[in-house]
């Protein structure tokens, strides 16, 4: 029987038409895959060609999109660091209650002041002070606070370690100027320093370089003057504040006293005079030539008189009666005077910290009395037994800020001249630093030679 092969052929069944286009599709695929056409058709359903249609631009790929990935892929964007935020403290607050007012937790402060030694200075807040924090979520992250405008203390949350805080310490260096006053006082020094333009600390520092010699309290009289050369610090332009006092000369009822600032090999500086002795004056361990010490300093000695424990805040120097007792420094005289416990006793007073006591003496030396300056070494009286005393000695007081000191062991104030190998050094920095000075330069270019220690 012959095979049937026609339209109707059972062996050659018809080609659904879904499955002739999508053969159709694939074969043009691959044909323009393999460049086997050389130029693009359009194919009916039926597969009759078309006419070819206007070309289609197709712009080139951008190199995200070389890869399959990248058109699917974002790039996340880089989250703004959260901004400081400035906060002043309020007068009676510590940080503590700064904390608790912006909402801070116990923890992040309990953190923050373990972070090192910088922390410990979180303590030291005055009203006024600017801090800064940084915050994201209610967590702090960095916490920020200017001493001054030359220091910058910042502490940071570690990012691998949440619970801990790093410090950083940020210095900035002043532009440093030096600059001169002359002034003249009409009344009080702070109020003749604020006249002329100059701050308090600069006064306050003028008198502590010559408070063992002039009482700014007392000695200072009307058109009594002083010169200076200090150290001007700017920064970013503006003057921000002053530094150290280089060279001053301070003219007191026409006595002349300068002082010349210069800095050992360590860094340490101390004021001298032009001579190169210090300005910080010593003192004198045993103000008097002893033969033994009868008693010491004891806060719970049992009184020889009154047989009660009684404190005895002096030493007791035993020497015949007579032998002659001097200043242990340089000072005023506060009191020559008797009472019944203490007999004759004398009051020194050296500088603003320092005071020294003689008691039981039998006579003051001539002439001494309340308000006169006396010298280390200068006799101020005699060794007795008046008072309550039980035999001729000397009961010497040592006191530092009001507070008695034991004599023998109280760390004396140093006053070392000027090194033998610093001494050239010292005079050619001196005569420089003294020849700044405005009355010195008025007078060279006079023709005149400045005079020392008096009126120039």
């Amino acid at each position: 029987m012959a095979r049937r092969t026609g339209a109707h052929s059972p062996w050659r069944r018809p080609v659904p038409r879904a499955h002739a286009l999508a053969a159709t599709g694939l074969a043009l695929t691959l044909g323009l895959a393999l460049g086997l056409w050389p130029e693009a058709h359009s194919i009916s359903e039926e597969g009759t060609e078309l006419a070819d249609p206007a070309p289609e631009v197709i712009p080139a790929p951008s190199p995200l999109s070389a890869t399959p990935s990248a058109a699917l892929t974002s790039i996340p964007a880089v989250p703004e660091p959260s901004p400081w935020r400035s906060l002043t403290v309020r007068p009676g607050e510590s940080l503590a209650r700064i904390f608790q007012r912006e909402g801070i937790s116990a923890r992040a402060l309990a953190a923050l002041m373990a972070s090192g030694a910088l922390a410990k200075r979180l303590a030291d807040l005055r009203p006024g002070d600017q801090l800064e924090l940084r915050e994201e979520n209610g967590t702090l992250l960095g916490f920020r606070f200017r001493p001054s405008r030359l220091e910058t203390l910042t502490f940071t949350r570690d990012s691998e370690d949440a619970s801990r805080f790093g410090a950083e310490q940020e210095l900035r260096s002043p532009t440093v100027t030096e600059r001169t006053a002359q002034v003249v006082i009409e009344d009080a020094l702070f109020l003749a320093a604020q006249k002329a333009g100059l701050d308090d600390r600069l006064a306050l520092a003028l008198a502590e370089i010559f408070q063992w010699d002039i009482d700014f309290v007392l000695d200072i009289r009307r058109s009594d003057r002083f010169e200076l050369l200090y150290e001007e610090q700017s920064l970013d332009g503006e003057v921000i504040g002053t530094g150290a006092i280089l060279a001053a000369r301070f003219v007191n009822r026409g006595e002349v006293f300068e002082a010349v600032r210069y800095e050992d090999s360590a860094g340490n500086g101390s004021y001298y005079t032009p001579e190169g002795r210090s300005l910080r004056k010593a003192f004198l361990r045993a103000p008097v030539q002893f033969t033994r010490i009868s008693s010491n300093f004891n806060l719970r000695r049992k009184h020889p008189l009154w047989n009660t424990a009684r404190p005895h805040r002096g030493i007791d120097y035993a020497a015949p009666t007579g032998t002659p007792v001097v200043a242990a420094g340089d000072g005023k005289v506060v009191k020559a005077t008797r009472n019944a416990p203490s007999g004759n006793y004398v009051v020194l007073q050296h500088g603003e910290r320092y005071q020294t006591k003689y008691l039981h003496l039998s006579r003051f030396a001539k002439s001494l009395k309340a308000g006169r300056r006396v010298k280390q070494g200068q006799v101020i009286g005699y060794v007795g037994s008046t008072g309550w005393a039980t035999g001729p000695h000397l009961h010497y007081e040592f006191l530092v800020g009001g507070a008695h000191q034991n004599p023998r062991t109280v760390a004396l104030p140093k006053a070392d001249p000027i090194a033998p190998e610093a001494k050239a050094d010292f005079t050619r920095l001196a005569l420089a630093r003294l020849a700044a000075l405005p009355s010195a330069q008025r007078l060279a270019l006079n023709g005149t030679k400045p005079a020392r220690h008096e009126t120039p």
